[in-house]
Parts: C-alpha cells; structure tokens; sequence
C-alpha cells in the first residue's frame, strides 16, 4: 500500500533537512581553495596597477593587463615559482567558484542567480588557469587583451550580424563596469566580508580598499565596454581596446596623466583588498 502524500512530503522534507548540513560540511572544504584564489587575484592586480603607474610615469612596462602580469613576474629571480602558485591559485579560483555554483551562494542579502554568476567567474578563471599553465610549460603567453579584442572585433565584423554582437558585448562589459563601480560607492561588497573579529581600524582599511579598488576596476571595464560600443557604431574595428590600451587612454584625457595614476593606484589597491578578502572572505 502506498504512503500517504503527507508522509512522503515529511519524508522528503527530512532528508533535505539531512543534506543541508551534509552539503554545508562538504562546501567547507572548499574554503582554502578560495583564500589561494584571492591570494592570486590579488597578485596580479597589484602587478597590473604597477604596470599602469610605469607607463603613466613614462617608463617602459610590459602591457597592463594579465598577460603583462606573467611577463613581469617570469623576468624576476624566483619568477618561475610565483608563475607556478599563481597556477595553483587560478585553478583553485576556479574549483570554488564552480563549488559555490554547486552548494550555493552563502551570504546577506543573497539574490537569485548568484550561483550562474559563480558559475561563469569558475569558467573565467579556467581560462586564466589554462592560460598561465601553458606560458609556465614553455607555450607563448596568453594573447593580451589588446590582441584578443582587436582579434574578436575584426572577425566578427567580417559576418552580416557582426556589429550587432559587438554592440552588445560592449553594452554588456560596460554594464558590468558600472555594476562594479556601484559595489564600490554602495560598499555592498562588505556583505562578502566578516569582520567582526577585527578591529575598527582593520575594518576601516578594508572598507577604504575595497571601495577605491572596486571603482578603479569598474573605471576599466566601464572604458573598454565604451570602446567596444564606439568601434561597433563607427564600423572600426580599431577602434576596441583591450584592458591596457583602455588604461593607456586614460592619460589622454584633459587631466593628462593624472587619471591613470590614480587608476592604477586602485588597481593596486584592489589587489591588496583581494588579500585581505583572502582573510576575512564569508564563508561559501
């Protein structure tokens, strides 16, 4: 005889009791993966924000962007090992993210659709993994985000819907710009934090990082967003900038060079803020 529909609904109801704490104990182990993510995030915005502050400064520097950052750190004497950790970080970034995307999204003021975001930043560092893997093993450096955007804008110029698609991926970079930009100002990214065991100085600085270095990166993608919309409405696949052309055309602007040290000033301070997310980081 069949149980009653009430007590398979209990039945059921217990064992998602059961799992949760299973699934919480199981998402735990993926904590330390998380701290090498940051901690190789940061590594490489500190890089790139002092590239930038070279060219601003009219010294010669690698392009500032991620593929810089690895040029740059394979040129210094233990620069093999740090390439090697920063593999390690990029892969166990990703492995969290791609856990988060599995177990959930833990935090206030949780929202649907974090763990397809979580998701997409997992396949993002992938990428970068594969990438630094294959540089370190002896392959040519990952393509710079200058090259990869002019190689995207021109091949899809190329097919009859072309512009369309770049219009819209613009659109969409530019988006996440101003997103990042307003994580900054509204200092939402606090809710990924605990503090509450650190001191009000501590707390202080931390806030004072996250805030500068979030509208810096969001000054960046926001820019190479508007490029990418401006070389779509003129036709002009020239006219699309990767991340250190787009920090490059900071100095350009009436304030002259200023800007971009102050950008890059917040990259580095982004990167120093991803090291100290690295600490206080809410659980997943």
């Amino acid at each position: 005889m069949a149980a009653p529909s009430s007590t398979r609904s209990a039945r059921s109801t217990r064992t998602r009791r059961v799992g949760r704490p299973r699934r919480a104990v199981r998402a735990r182990n993926f904590e330390p993966l998380a701290k090498a993510g940051f901690i190789a995030r940061g590594v490489v915005y500190i890089l790139i924000g002092a590239l930038a502050l070279a060219i601003a400064l009219g010294k010669p520097a690698p392009e500032a962007d991620r593929t810089g950052a690895l040029q740059a750190v394979a040129a210094e004497p233990f620069g093999k090992l740090i390439l090697w950790l920063l593999v390690i970080g990029f892969a166990a970034m990703a492995l969290w993210r791609f856990a988060q995307a599995y177990y959930g999204v833990r935090r206030r003021g949780h929202r649907g659709g974090q763990e397809a975001l979580a998701a997409v930043r997992g396949v993002i560092y992938t990428v970068f993994f594969i990438g630094t893997l294959r540089y370190v093993l002896g392959l040519p450096a990952p393509h710079s985000t200058n090259q990869q955007t002019r190689d995207f804008t021109t091949t899809a110029m190329a097919h009859s819907y072309g512009r369309i698609l770049i219009l819209l991926v613009g659109i969409v970079i530019g988006v996440i710009g101003l997103a990042v930009i307003r994580i900054g100002v509204t200092k939402s990214f606090l809710k990924d934090l605990q503090l509450g065991q650190a001191s009000r100085r501590t707390r202080e600085g931390v806030e004072a990082l996250g805030t500068v270095g979030n509208i810096a990166r969001g000054l960046v993608y926001a820019g190479v967003g508007a490029f990418m919309v401006d070389a779509a409405a003129t036709y002009d696949a020239s006219k699309a900038k990767g991340i250190d052309a787009t920090l490059r055309s900071f100095a350009h602007t009436p304030v002259g060079p200023v800007l971009l040290v102050v950008v890059a000033i917040g990259l580095a301070l982004f990167g120093v803020y991803s090291l100290a997310e690295a600490r206080w980081h809410r659980k997943i």
